[in-house]
């Protein structure tokens, strides 16, 4: 009998908020270009006061990636936590509206609210986004009902959970019940930094409890600590049964025990490249879920990051399916 989620995703519930600006006013108000950055309660305030046409959007990294699959006709679920407030209300309706299951309804009370992440997008299609979590961070084991996450084919997590203990306990009982019925687990490292805070963690959660791990070949290296990119995959690769690598504008690189493909990526010049990741992340796993060749999976893990980068905002906007159709990929 097959499971009621082929995928169900925890992580950081987090309202986009995007506008579009240049340089200088990236300098005027002190943001670093390209990067997440946490910011406090405050500093959310002035820069959404700051922003100009503002366009909002459900996000979040693992979010993302659960959308895409979505958008690919999988049965999904999302496990996060948002304020009952007006964004709230918002992200659990969008996601509930896109075909995923928002499982956990909004929480009513409590000091902190919905989590957003201011993102500034500059002419090049750069994107720096400064995060004020709020509620999504509280994600804890009391979050994840064992019936949503045994009734599901594969979890996925984001490694920014990992910045609280009660994320990282939700994910670990998370995949303990998933893996109890059969089902596979894997997770994304998120961005270096996340990597840097966290690599002991990383480390033994990647040996001991995963089938597989997505991250660029910035956060491998950091999780490894090595000189060259091989030298952390090949690492990588002896912890965990499956490891893929993307690479900028190089070909992804994906190793499962003895086998080694690369995907190639056709480099365009992106509008806005929020979400570029989370949206490889989704095409890979359609592929991994639907049991395809290491290859065709970081096919489609790229034409669907190519999409998203395409245009504006997170999520797609056209039909994945048909996208892969008129590649060959299925």
């Amino acid at each position: 009998m097959s499971k009621k989620y082929q995928v169900v995703g925890i992580g950081n519930a987090v309202v986009d908020v995007l506008s579009q600006n240049d340089d200088s006013f990236l300098d005027h108000m002190g943001i670093t270009k390209g990067i997440m950055q946490l910011i406090e309660r405050e500093r959310a305030e002035t820069l959404y006061a700051a922003m100009k046409d503002r366009v909002q959007a459900p996000g979040g990294s693992c979010a993302n990636t659960i959308a895409g699959l979505g958008n690919l006709g999988m049965r999904t679920g999302f496990i996060g936590r948002v304020k009952d407030d007006a964004l709230g209300r918002f992200y659990a309706d969008a996601m509930q509206t896109s075909g995923t299951d928002f499982v956990n309804p909004p929480v009513a009370g409590g000091d902190l609210p919905t989590s957003r992440s201011m993102i500034f997008v500059t002419p090049d299609g750069e994107r720096s986004m400064n995060t004020y979590l709020g509620i999504s961070a509280d994600v804890s084991p009391q979050d994840v009902a064992e019936e949503v996450a045994s009734d599901a084919d594969i979890i996925f997590l984001e490694g920014y959970l990992y910045d609280k203990p009660d994320g990282k306990a939700a994910f670990e009982q998370a995949a303990a019940f998933c893996r109890s019925t059969g089902g596979r687990t894997g997770i994304t490292l998120s961005d270096p930094f996340c990597v840097d805070r966290h690599r002991d963690d990383f480390r033994k959660l990647v040996k001991g409890h995963l089938d597989f791990v997505i991250g660029n070949e910035h956060e491998l290296q950091s999780l490894y600590q090595t000189g060259t990119l091989d030298e952390a995959l090949a690492q990588a690769a002896q912890d965990c049964p499956m490891v893929v690598c993307t690479r900028s504008g190089d070909p992804v690189v994906i190793l499962r025990g003895e086998e080694r493909a690369e995907a190639p990526v056709q480099r365009i010049t992106p509008v806005d490249a929020t979400g570029a990741g989370d949206l490889f992340a989704a095409g890979f796993l359609f592929g991994y879920a639907h049991d395809a060749s290491l290859e065709t999976c970081g096919r489609m893990g790229n034409v669907a990051a190519a999409e998203i980068i395409s245009h504006f905002g997170a999520r797609p906007e056209t039909d994945l399916k048909t996208l892969f159709k008129s590649e060959g990929l299925i």
